[in-house]
């Protein structure tokens, strides 16, 4: 079935192939999830798939980690700048610079090409190695200033050249940083998934191209990009034109502001005002704010759309130097830190554009990344909270929200595989804003630690409260807490680490939902 370029799109068509390259990604995840070794790709599901166009413009993500997949359209253009992908490539890369979020994220990138040598697009996938190095275990340093500080950085190679793999390079790489790897086999195995579930994703694609022909593929690659336009396009227009200023304050007081104008069918998003580069390790990517863009933008949609790269056509964006957008000299030394960047900064620019939209009130706004380990290992999870709540519900409790969407780690695979014990793991209750309609409550969740070893937390909220909407009232905030074997306790910061022995105890308080309208419904 050849299909020109220039007719007019079927609809039917136009949903099935929506489906064919939605199971496709879906499929390389399952790929990547069944090979894996690590907990927190196996288990965790911290990964993300995706498939874009000969342009490098994401087309379809499978329903993974929307930080992750906002991004991926950015690195494998910046990477198919720096580096030419040829037939038999495999490259790879963490850096910022290149479209990375921060080190842990590791993103694999494979060129389709034809048997003919006729460029089909890219497949590629994202995962969280829950340890690559740095200055403590969990590869997340709570007190990093620089990037080196935070691990191996992978300037973008090929894993695999012209066929060839070159896992000696790689162990090299993991191996002989600064501050290496502690879990360097680990890594080479979440990487050969990784490499194989490209792999699958590939063959899938060609496939499609040699049932109904290269031109009809790359037709409804382009078409689907279309039709998520209109759609947005739609959306927009539907919200009152005007001007509207947002800030939230990091629970450092550091600002996040964005001026958001709505004209017709289109909308500019200005970030002038957010702070200066940040000395710690909460600096975000462009990369980072256009996937949080784009997740925003799907939300004003009402329908099973895959997150792709249509629905940025309808935006302007100023992203001036900030932390949102800063500097990476090529010396990782002189580079700034980003760790927290991807994971809470992300999370509080979420909360920043919805508020002004009135879509809904704030959620948790903060991952709750726990980390911990020592020369032997590193673990890493994310843990749920409450959700806000919008004009019609009640934000839902204990779940993961916005910008990222993991599994948390069953109490019986941590302790067995970690020297910890869960002690409880229970909803906050009453930590949601009050309001018509409810904030969702967060969760408490208490670790037991058997042996010494590095803790890290990097969270939000903990401090400014989660904003309710039209008269309801703030979420609590989090707040976590060591409580010692002799029964001292140690507050801990927002973002914050310390030294634990047998016997120590983690009391994570996650944050509420805001409410959303007055109690008395008026």
């Amino acid at each position: 079935m050849q299909t020109d370029m220039n007719q007019a799109t079927d609809p039917i068509q136009l949903e099935l192939f929506t489906n064919r390259f939605r199971t496709l990604v879906q499929d390389m995840g399952e790929m990547l999830r069944r090979t894996a070794l690590s907990t927190n790709v196996k288990e965790r599901l911290d990964f993300s798939c995706a498939l874009l166009d000969p342009d490098g413009e994401l087309v379809v993500n499978a329903p993974h980690i929307p930080v992750h997949l906002g991004a991926i359209g950015l690195c494998v253009r910046r990477v198919r700048d720096a580096l030419e992908m040829r037939p038999g490539d495999v490259v790879v890369t963490n850096h910022p610079a290149y479209g990375g979020s921060h080190l842990p994220d590791v993103t694999v990138i494979t060129p389709v090409f034809m048997p003919g040598g006729e460029l089909l697009g890219y497949v590629a996938n994202r995962a969280h190695h829950a340890e690559i190095g740095g200055t403590r275990p969990g590869s997340m340093p709570p007190g990093a200033t620089c990037l080196a500080e935070e691990g191996v950085v992978i300037a973008p190679f090929r894993l695999v050249d012209r066929g060839e793999p070159q896992w000696q390079r790689m162990r090299h790489l993991l191996a002989d940083a600064p501050y290496p790897s502690r879990a360097v086999e680990e890594n080479l195995a979440d990487l050969r998934a990784a490499v194989a579930a490209n792999h699958h994703g590939a063959q899938a694609l060609v496939k499609l191209a040699q049932t109904f022909g290269v031109e009809t593929v790359r037709h409804y690659m382009h078409a689907l990009k279309r039709y998520a336009e209109r759609h947005i396009r739609r959306a927009l227009q539907r919200i009152p034109d005007g001007d509207s200023v947002s800030v939230e304050k990091l629970d450092d007081g550091m600002p996040l502001q964005v001026r958001m104008r709505v004209s017709g069918d289109e909308i500019e998003l200005d970030f002038t005002g957010t702070g200066e580069v940040h000395p710690g390790n909460l600096n975000a990517t462009p990369a980072i704010v256009y996937s949080v863009i784009i997740y925003v933008l799907r939300l004003l949609l009402k329908e099973p759309l895959p997150l792709n790269e249509g629905l940025l056509r309808a935006v302007r964006v100023h992203l001036p130097r900030c932390l949102l957008n800063p500097d990476f000299p090529d010396d990782p030394t002189r580079a700034p830190a980003v760790v927290g960047g991807n994971v809470e900064t992300s999370q509080r620019l979420v909360d920043t554009l919805l508020k002004p939209l009135n879509l809904a009130a704030c959620s948790q706004g903060t991952m709750n990344n726990v980390l911990f380990g020592n020369d032997r290992f590193g673990y890493y999870e994310t843990v749920c909270g409450g959700c806000g709540a919008g004009p019609d519900f009640h934000g839902a409790s204990a779940v993961h929200s916005h910008m990222t969407n993991t599994r948390i780690t069953d109490p019986e695979i941590l302790e067995q595989r970690y020297p910890v014990r869960i002690e409880r793991f229970a909803i906050r209750r009453g930590s949601g804003g009050n309001g018509r309609f409810r904030g969702g409550d967060g969760v408490i969740r208490e670790f037991v630690f058997l042996e010494p070893m590095a803790l890290s937390v990097l969270t939000q909220h903990r401090i400014e409260r989660p904003y309710g909407l039209q008269g309801g009232e703030t979420g609590r905030p989090g707040r976590q807490r060591v409580v010692r074997h002799n029964g001292e306790t140690l507050e801990l910061a927002p973002v914050d680490g310390c030294e634990v022995h047998p016997g120590d105890r983690l009391i994570l308080e996650t944050p509420g939902g805001g409410g959303w309208g007055t109690a008395d419904g008026h």
